[in-house]
């Protein structure tokens, strides 16, 4: 970066320009060109889609090393085809067969939900590590896996949830290819933690309530009470404030009447989320009086 390694004043006296990687489609069109083009290949040899595909992934934006990759190629073949096998051959590198808008791209995110989700730590790295070398979004990846630290590990290990963030946004701050680490710290974490999915069933049974009209009125005593009209109304005359008590809990009503005895966060007993069950337990004991229990 002449930013970083060129003095102010040579600096004031240059013109930068900033090469940027080129797209996809560029790259694809620069090695068709150059296989047709009596100045390159001149015809004497075809390049198959899936080789194709596999040199622009290995050219990184960089016309370049396209172009090397291709030459070295068509040595191995001076008439025919150059296929995967031939490029893999050429610049040592196997392909990773993974199409990112096709079945593979949702085939292979498939495998390495299900791999955290069984605790395959192993597997769960091997897929990472295929989607990455694939060049697939780093973003993408620490998206699925926020999710998954909800969805299957949730209070079973609350800190996964911090870790699945803070990776994240590490690999927004730092980029591949360091930020494969980061990933691959949240997936070793999320796989081996204890999981649960009382989370998503919670939320869930509780959407489904409100779709079937389960709604009601909330209880006078939560309203707003702030402003004159809403005062004059009653609203939030009787509530009760939790600080107030002993051990920070009333007994009082928190759901509209027509769900009051509806259950919807069910702990299990993995991991953190014993604990939680056990207080869960103890304080919808309280607050119910017996009732719905």
């Amino acid at each position: 970066n002449p930013f970083f390694s060129v003095i102010s004043p040579l600096l004031s006296r240059s013109l930068l320009l900033t090469l940027e990687p080129l797209a996809e489609d560029d790259i694809r069109a620069v090695l068709d060109r150059a296989a047709a083009d009596p100045r390159g290949l001149g015809g004497q040899v075809r390049l198959t889609s899936e080789a194709a595909d596999h040199l622009v992934r290995l050219a990184g934006g960089d016309a370049r090393r396209s172009l090397t990759y291709l030459e070295a190629a068509a040595l191995l073949v001076p008439e025919g085809e150059i296929g995967v096998e031939t490029v893999e051959k050429a610049v040592d590198s196997a392909a990773v067969r993974y199409d990112r808008q096709g079945d593979q791209h949702y085939d292979v995110v498939s495998a390495f939900i299900k791999s955290m989700r069984g605790s395959d730590a192993d597997a769960a790295l091997h897929y990472l590590a295929r989607m990455v070398e694939a060049g697939e979004d780093p973003r993408f990846i620490a998206r699925r896996i926020v999710i998954f630290a909800s969805e299957d590990v949730g209070m079973a290990d609350p800190t996964a949830l911090q870790v699945a963030v803070a990776a994240a946004r590490a690999v927004e701050f730092v980029g591949l290819p360091e930020g494969r680490l980061n990933l691959a710290q949240a997936v070793i974490h999320c796989a081996l933690a204890p999981k649960s999915n009382a989370v998503i069933k919670a939320v869930d049974a509780a959407a489904q309530d409100v779709r079937r009209g389960l709604i009601g009125q909330v209880p006078v005593h939560l309203r707003d009470g702030h402003n004159r009209g809403s005062a004059s109304l009653g609203h939030g005359k009787g509530y009760k404030y939790p600080h107030n008590a002993e051990h920070g809990l009333v007994r009082q009503d928190y759901a509209p009447e027509e769900i009051r005895d509806r259950r919807y966060y069910e702990p299990t007993r993995h991991g953190a989320e014993a604990a939680v069950a056990d207080r869960w337990a103890r304080i919808r004991e309280f607050l119910r009086g017996g009732r719905g229990s």
